[in-house]
């Protein structure tokens, strides 16, 4: 299911190698490149044929353009105050999170960790790789020889939420720095995904396979095809499997629903979810998928500070995602519409509030959202 010819990873000869980001980081964060992104930029430049060296790096031509155009130098400041509070945030151990719930939580920390890599900062590289280095670290540490990641002194719902934005956060980092100890934490948080799907094809909060939702689904497919673009092995049935939930979820309004035995009930926070799950499997066109964008298209963020949206930066951090997926006039005026709501929502310390997770959580969330254009990040890559 998941396509061979991709922005990020172009098929040379049977292997594959690093493009679309390795030209970028060397124009703009040449600081940042390890040994590794070196030997696959010397590779692809080598060896790739003319003519697709030449559109790949057209294509990545007007995503910049369209980043320094979209990011505003109040936006920036804003991301830059973000990551400022979130450094100053992180635990001695490498975690984030606060309060009584999900303090050093596995998945408010990979968001976090994320958050930082959107920006250009790669373990032990740049302003913050160390404190990305640490958010690595932490996430090891915290992986069970079974591949579970989980932090069993912090109470958290749904711990395999926490696993998949885990997963999705080692490989990222592993893709970036060919960390061998990343890779076969990866490896085995990767198996366990795969071995937990239940049999209508998603996951639930438990990797026990006995139950399934939209919301932790998303988490798991994320995981598998950010995995499965640096190279780790990912069974096309797991994903089949998964896009058939994903269309049993979609109701007749275009939206989704929580679970497949529910109520055909839509939500814009687990409809965003779902189209981002279909754009991760490799489903980049159809009418499943414009049905979905039409539904999110109706929730365009309109500034309203005093609107209470349950789950909103969930929401956002997927839709966000869906409109870049889906570029042109949706993309063009979804972004400066949550770009200015999130700047109005910012306090003066630099972090966004969130009351049912954390402001560490809300934070990383709403500099992710933001720095969507800056398409850094392998997983946002169009």
């Amino acid at each position: 299911m998941f396509p061979v010819v991709s922005l990020s990873y172009p098929p040379i000869d049977g292997a594959t190698f690093r493009s679309v980001s390795i030209p970028r980081l060397v124009w703009r964060r040449a600081s940042g490149l390890g040994v590794h992104q070196l030997a696959l930029l010397l590779g692809w430049l080598l060896f790739c044929p003319i003519g697709l060296a030449a559109q790949t790096l057209e294509v990545t031509q007007r995503v910049e353009a369209s980043g320094q155009r979209l990011i505003t130098p109040e936006a920036q400041k804003a991301i830059d105050q973000g990551l400022a509070f979130l450094a100053a945030r992180q635990h001695a151990d490498g975690s984030f999170g606060s309060g009584s719930m999900y303090r050093r939580n596995v998945a408010v920390s990979s968001l976090a960790g994320m958050a930082f890599l959107s920006a250009g900062h790669t373990p032990g590289r740049g302003k913050y790789g160390e404190n990305v280095a640490r958010t690595v670290t932490f996430i090891l540490d915290s992986s069970e020889p079974s591949g579970y990641i989980i932090r069993l002194d912090s109470a958290a719902h749904g711990p395999m939420y926490g696993h998949g934005f885990a997963t999705l956060y080692l490989a990222e980092v592993y893709g970036m720095t060919q960390d061998d100890k990343v890779r076969v934490a990866l490896k085995a948080a990767i198996e366990l995904i795969i071995n937990s799907q239940n049999k209508e094809g998603g996951w639930r909060y438990d990797p026990d396979g006995k139950d399934a939702d939209i919301s932790v689904t998303v988490c798991q497919i994320m995981a598998l095809r950010a995995a499965r673009n640096c190279g780790i092995a990912v069974p096309k049935a797991t994903i089949d499997h998964c896009v058939e939930y994903v269309r049993q979820c979609q109701n007749a309004d275009g939206g989704f629903r929580y679970q497949v035995s529910q109520q055909p009930k839509s939500a814009f926070p687990r409809s965003a979810a779902g189209v981002v799950a279909l754009y991760s499997a490799g489903i980049y066109e159809g009418r499943d998928l414009e049905r979905g964008l039409d539904y999110l298209q109706r929730s365009v963020p309109e500034g309203d500070l005093l609107r209470y949206e349950p789950h909103y930066f969930y929401g956002h951090y997927y839709s966000v995602q869906a409109m870049w997926h889906a570029g042109g006039h949706r993309w063009e005026s979804w972004y400066p519409a949550i770009r200015d709501e999130l700047l109005a929502r910012q306090l003066p310390d630099g972090s966004w509030p969130d009351a049912l997770v954390n402001g560490e959580y809300g934070t990383a969330m709403a500099c992710l959202i933001l720095q969507m254009p800056n398409n850094y990040l392998p997983i946002f890559q169009r």
